[in-house]
């Protein structure tokens, strides 16, 4: 027993790896093998023979977005959350910009883009329609409406669609919005032929290639995702490869689309069809076109009779209340599982929910994370209690551990003997520590995921802080901007000093106040593994500088707590602690301890 700090961890990590290791045998494996039986059990439906082929670019990518909209005659889409047009080419949902969010924290920045033509760089949009096996006519991307009826489509003024194939078969589409991101889209095809034709439903949603930024996040889902066989279905844009097989599903009550780390775009089936969902990768051109799509049951359209399928769209931001609210009023299943709850989905929502709750009462984000942060340690102060109770005894014994260790230097077996005894005498647990720290590692990682997806952190000011989503923008290089000068232009290392090397105010307060709980802990048994650990504040300070301002203010609001209740610890033990010495050294009397 030469580190008992050394035994905890690797006791820890041997839990851990047994909890993983269930997890994958009881939980994922019996999920695994009832998604593939489903599969088995319903084929493809036979809609898909008809689905759309993959897809094909339509215009030169990378012009400008201004061109890309001029190359379309359009209808405008002006509501209260969005503006933007629906493209009469193809009646492509495809320019949309949410106007109650910002791109960044500037006065004159523009609003969030959310979906942009085909043309322009990375373009994503939503297709819509019907494809017909053997069906001369059928409209394709590139078929140009007349809009029947309505000039701008807005909450309450819906607009019409028309085109005639001129083989018998007319398509009307009539679109609608509501207030905020659900746009409702009823199809209806009219057979005036002779003959019968074979048409089924379909939707699409494609992203050709992605924003540098986009899909790096490890914390956040960013890619296909949709609810589908009875649960939820994400695939990030890594996991599904262009020469690989793609994910196909068949399902009732489905919807699919692709999501960002705040926003989505998804298509919602009517809930009693059964579709066929195809999430795939296509190299067209040398770019990567991701695209999650959907194909309804066939149905034959007899002469003088028509067909009507209706749909909704969504294109917006991925705030939870409102998710709910369809969730209830349109019926769309789990829909708020478009947000990534995590693993550990059981404490990230009801986290989210007091978190929502606080915000608000208070108002402000930046004061509601430090009242949750209040409330997670109050809700573990007896666990952790028992927690720093025993790190304080062990601290306290340490100076008669230190003792053994030189007397049994040559004899580790007599040595173990002796600090077990001395374990036994004092009636401490070594292993007292681990299981609160196991408590609280779900709890953390919630927490860290709420703070993660939460969208109203993001452009939310606290402070000086003008951000609490993105890292903080000071710096210890220019002296938190009393310099008028900035690192990033410094000469051969302004991308060091920007980058691997940018420190704010906040992380140097999360270094500070981990160094403060750390040196409070009990050292390692020799001077090396101290030399670690007197070394982890530091490593620490510059691994967590690059995160969110509202997550280094919790992890340093956490440790500030840490360490009080750590202080009341030692001092009702009476251990030496390095704030009485440091009290000591200013006042210049004793220390107490």
């Amino acid at each position: 027993m030469k580190d008992d700090s050394s035994r905890n961890t690797i006791i820890f990590l041997v839990c851990a790896l047994v909890l993983f290791v269930l997890y994958n045998q009881f939980v994922l494996g019996p999920q695994q093998k009832a998604a593939e039986a489903a599969r088995k059990a319903h084929p493809p439906v036979a809609a898909q023979t008809l689905a759309p082929g993959a897809p094909a670019l339509g215009a030169p990518p990378a012009v400008t977005r201004a061109a890309a909209l001029a190359a379309s005659p359009r209808v405008p889409i002006l509501t209260p959350a969005l503006k933007g047009s629906i493209s009469l080419r193809g009646a492509r949902l495809d320019d949309l910009f949410l106007t109650q969010y910002a791109q960044t924290t500037a006065k004159t920045s523009p609003p969030v883009e959310m979906l942009r033509p085909e043309g322009a760089q990375f373009p994503w949009f939503v297709d819509v329609g019907w494809v017909g096996q053997n069906v001369p006519g059928m409209p394709t991307p590139s078929t140009v409406w007349t809009l029947a009826q309505g000039a701008t489509l807005a909450p309450g003024q819906p607009i019409v669609l028309t085109y005639a194939n001129g083989q018998g078969l007319t398509f009307t589409r009539k679109v609608e919005v509501d207030e905020h991101y659900m746009f409702t889209l009823t199809d209806t095809v009219a057979n005036t032929g002779a003959a019968a034709v074979t048409l089924a439903p379909y939707g699409s949603v494609q992203r050709q290639g992605v924003p540098p930024n986009v899909g790096k996040s490890g914390v956040v889902h960013e890619g296909w995702i949709g609810y589908l066989d009875g649960r939820v279905r994400a695939f990030k844009y890594k996991d599904i490869k262009s020469d690989g097989a793609p994910q196909q599903f068949d399902s009732v009550a489905a919807w699919t689309g692709i999501t960002d780390m705040y926003w989505l775009a998804a298509m919602v089936p009517n809930a009693t069809d059964r579709v066929h969902v195809i999430f795939h990768d296509t190299k067209v051109a040398g770019l990567d076109v991701y695209e999650a799509s959907y194909a309804g049951g066939a149905v034959s359209v007899a002469p003088g009779h028509q067909i009507t399928a209706a749909r909704h769209i969504f294109a917006g931001a991925k705030t939870v209340p409102l998710l709910q609210a369809y969730q209830k009023t349109l019926g769309i299943g789990h829909f708020d599982e478009a947000v990534d709850w995590g693993m550990f989905w059981f404490l990230t929502r009801p986290i989210f929910v007091f978190l929502e709750y606080i915000f608000a009462h208070v108002g402000t984000f930046g004061v509601a994370i430090l009242l949750l942060t209040v409330a997670v340690r109050l809700a573990f102060f007896p666990i952790a209690n028992k927690q720093y109770e025993s790190m304080t005894k062990m601290k306290k014994l340490q100076p008669m551990q230190e003792e053994i260790r030189k007397r049994f230097k040559d004899d580790p077996t007599k040595q173990q003997q002796e600090i077990m005894a001395l374990y036994q005498r004092e009636k401490v647990n070594p292993l007292a520590g681990c299981l609160p720290i196991l408590l609280q590692i779900p709890v953390f990682f919630s927490l860290y995921k709420v703070l993660s997806v939460t969208i109203e952190m993001r452009h939310a000011p606290f402070l000086n802080f003008s951000d609490l989503s993105a890292r903080d923008p000071t710096s210890i290089w220019n002296l938190f901007g009393l310099i008028p000068w900035d690192p990033a232009h410094a000469p051969l290392i302004g991308q060091y000093l920007d980058g691997a090397l940018h420190l704010g105010i906040l992380p140097l307060a999360y270094g500070f106040t981990m160094f403060l709980t750390t040196s409070m802990s009990p050292p390692a048994g020799d001077p090396a593994q101290q030399r670690i650990f007197q070394l982890m504040p530091l490593m620490f300070m510059f691994i967590m500088a690059p995160f969110a301002v509202g997550l280094l203010i919790y992890w340093t609001w956490s440790n500030v707590l840490t360490t009080l209740q750590q202080y009341v610890m030692m001092r009702r033990f009476k251990v030496d602690n390095p704030i009485d010495r440091a009290f000591a050294r200013l006042t210049g009397k004793a220390s107490s301890g």
